[in-house]
C-alpha cells in the first residue's frame, strides 16, 4: 500500500460520498472505482514480482505473504487424552503435546555410557582443543540471515549482523569457555517449540513433531564445532568415498550416478551376471 495508492482510495470514498450527496454521477463513481482496481491489482502485481525475485535472499517475507493468502490457516486440532477424551484448552494442549515429545526422548545415562563420556573426557583434555577465534566469530555474525526470527533469548540477527565488531571478542570468550567446560548456557538450551502435523489422525499427538526455534548464538557455536568436526574427518579420512548421505557436496543424485556409473563399466567389461 504505496502512498499514491491510499490516496487513490481516499478518493474514491470522497467520489462515492459526493454521489451519495448527488454531486457527482454515477459513471464519474465507476471511473474512479475502475481507476482503483487497476492500481491495486497493479500494486499487488509488483509486490508478488519482488517477493518472488527476492525469495532466495528473503525466504520469511515470501511465506509470510503465501500465509496470508490462504484461506484456511492449519492449527492443531483438539488431541486425545490417555483417556480418549477431547483437550479443547490452548494450555491442556500444549502439555499433551509436549508430554508426548518428551516421551520420545531420554535424559537417563546408562552406567556404560558414563564410562565411555568420562573416558572421552580424559582424552580431550590431553589434547589440545582448537581455539575460538574472534576473526572465526565475526565472519559467522558477518554471514546471518537478517530476515531469520530471533530466538527466546530475544537476541534477532540482524542486530547480532549490525553488532558484529563490538560483540565478536565476547562471544568468542563464552563459547571458548562453553566449548572447555562442556557447559552450554541456559539461554542457548531454551526453545519455542511449535507442533506441526505429519500424517494420521490429527487428534493424536504422536502424529506431531516438534520443530524448535533456538537461540542464535547457540546455532552459531553448533556451526563452530561442526566445522571442527568436518576438519578433522576430511582430515583423518574417517568417511569413505562411498558415503553419499549426509556428507557435504553428496546427495542421494552423487550416489546413483556412481552406482550407474559402476554398472555400465561392468557391463563394458562383460563382468555383469545374469543374476
Amino acid at each position: 500500500m504505496s502512498k499514491e495508492l491510499l490516496e487513490k482510495l481516499k478518493g474514491k470514498k470522497e467520489v462515492y460520498s459526493m454521489w451519495k450527496k448527488g454531486m457527482a454521477t454515477w459513471e464519474e463513481y465507476r471511473n474512479v472505482v475502475r481507476m482503483c482496481r487497476d492500481a491495486t491489482r497493479n500494486a499487488k502485481a509488483q509486490l508478488e514480482l519482488k517477493l518472488a525475485g527476492e525469495v532466495k535472499d528473503n525466504k520469511k517475507e515470501f511465506f509470510k505473504y503465501i500465509s496470508s493468502q490462504r484461506k484456511t490457516r492449519e492449527n492443531v486440532d483438539p488431541p486425545v487424552n490417555e483417556v480418549g477424551a477431547l483437550v479443547m484448552g490452548h494450555t491442556e494442549k500444549a502439555e499433551l503435546l509436549n508430554a508426548a515429545f518428551a516421551s520420545v526422548f531420554t535424559a537417563k545415562v546408562s552406567p556404560q555410557e558414563t564410562q565411555t563420556l568420562e573416558a572421552g573426557e580424559k582424552v580431550l583434555r590431553k589434547e589440545d582443543l582448537p581455539l575460538v577465534e574472534e576473526d572465526q566469530v565475526r565472519e559467522h555474525l558477518g554471514k546471518l540471515d537478517i530476515h531469520k526470527s530471533m530466538g527466546p533469548d530475544g537476541m534477532h540477527p540482524r542486530v547480532l549482523t549490525e553488532l558484529a565488531d563490538v560483540i565478536a571478542r565476547l562471544l568468542s570468550i563464552i563459547f571458548e569457555r562453553s566449548w572447555r567446560t562442556g557447559e552450554v548456557p541456559e539461554d542457548w538450551r531454551k526453545a519455542n517449540v511449535t507442533p506441526v502435523f505429519k500424517k494420521g489422525k490429527k487428534e493424536d499427538p504422536g502424529n506431531y513433531r516438534p520443530v524448535s526455534l533456538t537461540s542464535i548464538p547457540g546455532k552459531m557455536m553448533e556451526q563452530l564445532i561442526l566445522g571442527v568436526i568436518n576438519k578433522h574427518v576430511e582430515e583423518k579420512k574417517v568417511i569413505g568415498s562411498g558415503q553419499h548421505g549426509f556428507t557435504k557436496g553428496k546427495s542421494c543424485l552423487t550416489n546413483l550416478i556412481a552406482f550407474y556409473d559402476s554398472m555400465t563399466s561392468w557391463v563394458d567389461e562383460r563382468r555383469a551376471s545374469s543374476r
